[in-house]
């Protein structure tokens, strides 16, 4: 790890832990978890839901509409089918006796009707399940397009806080639980509903004591029900946020896999993802079985409702209050009125699920943004000076990073940022980039404090080359094209050419056109940076930022990155950000930092003449590079 890369850990480590005891924020996977044990506001989470989804209520109304529609007419079957049951019943007793015989015409058209209805269920179960399809997974498409938008919104120290695996899991994993199981959910619901009423309904016609006694199964029911979802929603979420923990961890191992065995610590790993696989498991399994109880539960008390209502029947045909066909539709009508209840238990289960994913997507989509701006002045229309005037700041106002940094930087000036580490030269950077912003005193363009510009309009004034290089999956033109997307190809191979960088994109296979890996596996950390270096050439801002940009290349690249870096600072107000002091000799204005201040500043010549901390870094440098070289 680089002292870059320490330095800003600590000053990140020193925000998190001061800000822990009133606001924790998520650890990363490799730190302790949330638990997840205490209670979540599903109440409150359903009506954002139910809120967000209103866009979306035309189709919606249609959908139920198609839903009751499917429902009734499959309803309606079982009560048109029963005269079928009485009539061949009739038939055959009038047969037995002598005075008749079966009316199959009768029959016919009753089996015909009823076939009638089921055909007509189906259409329009058919189209409620089209148009539920499309709402859910529109509504997805708007979290997705939602959580897009919010990220640009989103403040870096929002990231610097939150595991990657953690944000990613809520923009992949939960957005689609929230629609696999809204989709479900809603249609189940919907059917369970309409079919409840109607089947009661259809019951009361029939028989009213023996619908009293199918109805005395409701309480019963929801008291099974209550009890399920008392139990299982904490291990709902937990599941849900045990998931994140684990595509967190497997994403650090991944990307930093290198490390891990650089140190030996593939066994440390294996144990945690282990110990976050275990709570992983222990949280899903409780949450699905305690889930599956209640179909068992239910079946149960509804073959109790079966029984009694077949006795009682049986009772009433021999009295000659009902028909045997009201028999066979009751029975059929007790079954459906048992099922959707059945369902309805399975919803709650389902919504569960859809509440703890939704939950967690309204949680980033509500975490708090960058505060929003009205630019009263255009960047581009300064000039490129910057002054510090009694900067402070901390990532906790109160325990700050920077106390009172006051530099003036001309147009033009190349201005070197050194200092041990820890000292506050990236903290520096963020500040300059708008990142954050100063809690006390200013830092001004052109005479102009950086806040009466847009954070974008600050941005768009500076190229920034890394220590740390960040390329993405495509080819290496379109990675160096990132600088300017509306250069031309010519414009991309000059800028390469300026970096250093075409002789050696050359010789890989495709040349401009070959492909990066995701984790730009394929090149050399001096590849990699040199391609940024050739992204800045073609951005061609007024001022630029270098952290360490020729820390990742050899001592004969470095040299000639160096001269075309001299090339391409001049005219540009540059911040170099440098540990290797040989590459900053020639810069017009170095500020020694310490503790968040300056401590000196001036030229090489004038900080070695001071003989103060400038000179005892340098000799300690050179002395340490020194005894290297020898020992060599």
């Amino acid at each position: 790890m680089s002292e870059r890369d320490i330095e800003q850990q600590r000053e990140i480590d020193q925000m998190n832990e001061r800000k822990r005891p009133a606001t924790p924020p998520r650890h990363g996977p490799m730190g302790h978890m949330i638990p997840g044990e205490k209670a979540r506001d599903v109440k409150g989470t359903t009506f954002k839901l139910i809120r967000f989804m209103g866009r979306f209520k035309v189709p919606f109304i249609v959908a139920f509409l198609f839903a009751i529609g499917s429902t009734v007419f499959s309803i309606v079957g079982p009560k048109v089918l029963s005269t079928a049951t009485t009539e061949l019943f009739n038939g055959i007793v009038a047969k037995v006796a002598g005075t008749g015989g079966i009316d199959f015409d009768a029959i016919a058209r009753i089996l015909i009707a009823t076939l009638g209805l089921y055909v007509v269920s189906a259409a329009c179960s058919f189209l409620q399940g089209w148009l539920l399809t499309y709402v859910t997974q529109h509504t997805c498409y708007e979290f997705r397009k939602e959580i897009s938008r919010k990220i640009d919104r989103l403040p870096v120290g929002y990231f610097e806080r939150t595991s990657t695996g953690d944000a990613l899991s809520r923009i992949t994993n939960d957005v689609d639980t929230l629609g696999q199981s809204l989709n479900q959910g809603i249609t189940v619901f919907i059917q369970a509903v309409v079919t409840l009423v109607g089947v009661l309904v259809m019951m009361l016609t029939i028989n009213v004591p023996m619908t009293i006694v199918a109805v005395l199964i409701i309480p019963v029911s929801l008291l099974v029900v209550r009890v399920v979802v008392k139990h299982s929603q904490k291990y709902f979420y937990q599941q849900q946020d045990r998931l994140g923990a684990i595509d967190g961890q497997i994403e650090e191992t991944f990307s930093g896999h290198a490390v891990v065995k650089a140190f030996n610590r593939e066994d440390a790993s294996v144990a945690q993802f282990e110990k976050t696989n275990d709570q992983l498991y222990e949280a899903a399994w409780k949450s699905q079985f305690l889930s599956g109880l209640m179909k068992p539960a239910m079946d149960t008390v509804g073959n109790l409702a079966y029984v009694v209502v077949a006795i009682m029947g049986a009772a009433f045909v021999a009295q000659g209050r009902i028909t045997v066909g009201d028999i066979q539709a009751f029975i059929q009508y007790v079954k459906n009125f048992t099922q959707p209840i059945t369902q309805l238990a399975q919803v709650s289960n389902i919504l569960q699920q859809t509440a703890a994913a939704a939950e967690r997507v309204f949680e980033f989509l509500e975490a708090p943004e960058e505060e929003p701006e009205t630019p009263r002045a255009h960047a581009a229309d300064v000039d490129t000076d910057m002054e510090f005037n009694h900067v402070r700041f901390g990532y906790d106002a109160a325990h700050p990073v920077i106390h009172d940094f006051t530099a003036h930087v001309a147009p033009g000036q190349t201005v070197a940022l050194v200092g041990p580490t820890g000292a506050g030269k990236t903290t520096m950077v963020k500040l300059i980039m708008r990142f954050y912003d100063v809690d006390a005193g200013a830092i001004r363009m052109g005479g102009h404090d950086l806040r009466e510009f847009s954070r974008a309009d600050v941005r768009s004034q500076f190229g920034m080359v890394l220590q740390d290089t960040w390329l993405f999956n495509g080819t290496v033109r379109e990675n160096i094209r990132f600088g300017d997307l509306a250069a031309t190809d010519e414009e991309v191979e000059q800028a390469a050419r300026r970096a250093h960088a075409h002789h050696f994109i050359e010789t890989l296979p495709g040349g401009y056109d070959c492909v990066i890996g995701e984790d730009a596996g394929n090149l050399s950390l001096g590849e990699r940076q040199l391609l940024t270096i050739a992204r800045a050439f073609l951005a061609n801002r007024r001022m630029l930022i270098l952290d360490e940009a020729t820390s990742s290349v050899d001592t004969r690249t470095e040299k000639l990155i160096q001269q075309a870096m001299d090339e391409l600072m001049v005219g540009r107000t540059a911040f170099v950000i440098a540990h290797r002091l040989s590459t900053i000799k020639n810069a017009d204005l170095i500020l020694v930092i310490n503790d968040g201040d300056i401590i000196e500043q001036g030229t090489h010549d004038e900080l070695l003449a001071q003989n103060g901390a400038y000179a005892d870094l340098y000799r300690a440098q050179f002395s340490d590079a020194g005894r290297a070289s020898a020992s060599d």
